[in-house]
Formats: C-alpha cells, sequence, structure tokens
C-alpha cells in the first residue's frame, strides 16, 4: 500500500513516514522546506529529507502543497492521505495574511479536490488545531494555582469539540486552518469522502526543532539546554498546554486509517490534562533535566489570543478507537532534553 504525506520532513511527517516505511508501505512524502523560510536556517526540515530519502520505499517531492498537479497522477492511487504540511505559527500569518491563506486554507482545498478525482475512497486526515475555537476558550472559568490556571467544572477533563468557533479572535493562522477545517468536512459531506479533522494542541517530541514563533515547548528546552535567553509572554508564566507525542498523534492517525468513520467526523487530540504543562513548570522540569539554569524575563503582554488555559478532551476519539496517550509528560521532557543535548555544540 502507498501513502502520502505533506509535511513528510516536519515533526509528524516524518514521524508518520516512519511508521508507514517499518509497516512495508511505500510512502510518498512532499516538502519543500517551507519551515526554513518561515523561521530560519535552524528550523530547515533537509537534514531529515535526507534521513527518508536513505530508507527504502520513501519518493520525495520537492513541491508546494499549492500545486502538485502531477503527484496523484504520476504516484497514486493512494491508500491514505495525512495532511501534516501548514503555515504554523500565529506571529508570522498576521504580518504574511495571503501567504498564510493559500498555504493553509487553498493548499488543503487543492488536496481535497485531487484526492477526490484519483483515490476518493482513501482515509484524509487533516491536522487541524485547536486554534479553530480562536480565543473562546478564554471565557471558561479557571482557578489560578501558584504554577499554573486550571479548568474549572464542568470542563475539568479538558476543551471538547462542543466548544463554538464562532465569535472569537482566532489569529489570520486560525482564521485559515478553520477554512482549511470546514472544507475537509465539506469533502465527507458532500462527495462522501473518509475525512477526518484532527483539533490538535501543542505537538511535540525529541525530533521537534521548536522556534520562537512556534513549538513552545520544544524552544524552552533549547533555549534551557544551550543558555538562550527566553521571553515569557503574558499570564504571569502560569498559561497551561497540554503536550502530545508525535508518535501517539500517528497512532492515532493509524487508528482512523484502519477504521474510518463517514460524515467527516471532527476530533480534538491532545495529551489531557494529565499531559498538560505551564510555561513555568516546564522551565522547572527542564532545568532540572539538563542542570542548567534559564535566563527568562517576563512580558506582561499576552500573545493576541493566546489561551490561558487549554488542554484536550479526547473522550470523543477514545470513546470508537482503542487509543490513549502512551508518552506522558516527563518522558517526553527528558527525551526533548537528550536530543537538545546531543545537537547542541560541544
Amino acid at each position: 500500500m502507498k501513502a502520502l504525506i505533506t509535511g513528510s520532513c516536519g515533526l509528524i511527517g516524518s514521524e508518520a513516514a516512519r511508521f508507514y516505511l517499518a509497516q512495508g508501505w511505500e510512502v510518498v512524502g512532499v516538502d519543500n522546506d517551507a519551515r526554513r523560510r518561515f523561521f530560519g536556517d535552524d528550523a530547515s526540515t533537509l537534514p531529515v529529507r535526507a534521513q527518508l530519502e536513505a530508507i527504502p520505499g520513501y519518493t520525495h517531492i520537492a513541491a508546494d502543497i499549492r500545486g502538485m498537479q502531477r503527484a496523484f497522477a504520476d504516484h497514486g492511487p493512494f491508500a491514505l492521505i495525512a495532511h501534516a504540511a501548514a503555515q504554523p505559527s500565529h506571529d508570522w500569518a498576521r504580518d504574511h495574511v495571503l501567504e498564510d491563506f493559500t498555504t493553509n486554507a487553498w493548499g488543503t482545498v487543492f488536496l481535497l479536490d485531487q484526492a477526490h478525482r484519483h483515490c476518493p475512497e482513501a482515509p484524509f486526515v487533516f491536522l487541524s488545531t485547536n486554534k479553530v475555537y480562536g480565543d473562546a476558550p478564554n471565557r471558561l472559568p479557571t482557578v489560578e494555582l501558584a504554577t499554573r490556571y486550571a479548568l474549572k467544572p464542568p470542563h475539568e477533563h479538558g476543551i471538547s469539540e462542543q466548544m463554538s468557533i464562532d465569535a472569537s479572535l482566532h489569529s489570520f493562522f486560525g482564521c485559515s486552518k478553520a477554512a482549511a477545517d470546514l472544507y475537509v468536512q465539506e469533502y465527507a459531506q458532500t462527495f462522501g469522502m473518509r475525512t477526518a479533522c484532527f483539533r490538535c494542541g501543542c505537538l511535540t517530541g525529541p525530533a521537534h526543532r521548536g522556534a520562537e514563533l512556534h513549538g513552545f515547548l520544544s524552544y524552552l528546552v533549547h533555549c534551557v539546554v544551550t543558555g538562550k535567553p527566553y521571553t515569557i509572554y503574558g499570564y504571569g508564566g502560569k498559561q497551561v498546554r497540554d503536550q502530545l507525542h508525535a508518535a501517539d498523534l500517528v497512532a492515532a492517525i493509524e487508528c482512523f486509517r484502519a477504521r474510518p468513520i463517514h460524515g467527516g467526523p471532527v476530533y480534538n487530540l491532545g495529551g489531557g490534562p494529565g499531559n498538560s504543562i505551564s510555561v513555568l513548570e516546564a522551565i522547572g522540569r527542564a532545568e532540572k533535566l539538563a542542570g542548567k539554569h534559564l535566563d527568562f524575563t517576563l512580558d506582561p503582554t499576552p500573545r493576541l489570543g493566546d489561551h490561558r488555559c487549554y488542554y484536550s478532551d479526547t473522550t470523543q476519539f477514545e470513546c470508537y478507537y482503542d487509543w490513549h496517550v502512551e508518552h506522558r509528560i516527563h518522558d517526553i521532557l527528558a527525551e526533548m532534553v537528550a536530543a537538545e543535548q546531543e545537537r547542541a555544540p560541544c
């Protein structure tokens, strides 16, 4: 069988590519190293591309997802399409609105159209984002604790798919992903395609190469290990995110591929309250693991639309699939610190 994976050299795409290659699949990966242009040379995905191209069964297409007219005709049909390519930064999107929209929204519609034409039965998994809800989660009641915020009942298990996407401040990134999210659902409703939107929170793991504008936990660990100064934006560092390891997300992709649900379901996927961590807590744990002190400053102004407290309620997905979080937050941090130490210059 053959899978098409966009963003194949990024965190999730590369994890998915390695998983399916290990299962004996052929994998066609699409990645044009746009991350380097978004976030600088340190964010380049070229080293990962070289690793993947050394694995038998992997074929790389260095194309923009907005115009790969021949990919489906030349390399299909596909038994899975995992769409992980995106412009992922709120801050970058604000200054590049058109490119953010065409990458995230138009690129997704283009892929859906090609999939509908060439392999309409293939499960199509779209990596959406919790930012489709905008800043609506900030309207939920929270309690302020010593090092974090926590959601009050009835939301103590996290935020579910019942959260409205309307009447909130999304950021332009959130808008472009919400548009794509709706099109993914509509292709299922109108054409009967087997699509799913995974509305993810923070995705991470030792292969993550975070930047200041994207990838909070990875970038924080990088700063701790390398001694680079770090800035906390707002909420006193008590803002909370749940963390989901890339391998756990790929396991969820495989669950849907093996037993796709019709109707274009949406799922909130993340580490949940048990895998949530605040910025202050992450600093403390990373410092202890690395044996170093982080030089950080606190900017009292939160980033526009930033969530005070977000962790996913994954009940809906877990009720249907035999899936749960395998990688716990302490182990994730330990892996990330070790990987960053290995990458750091002597």
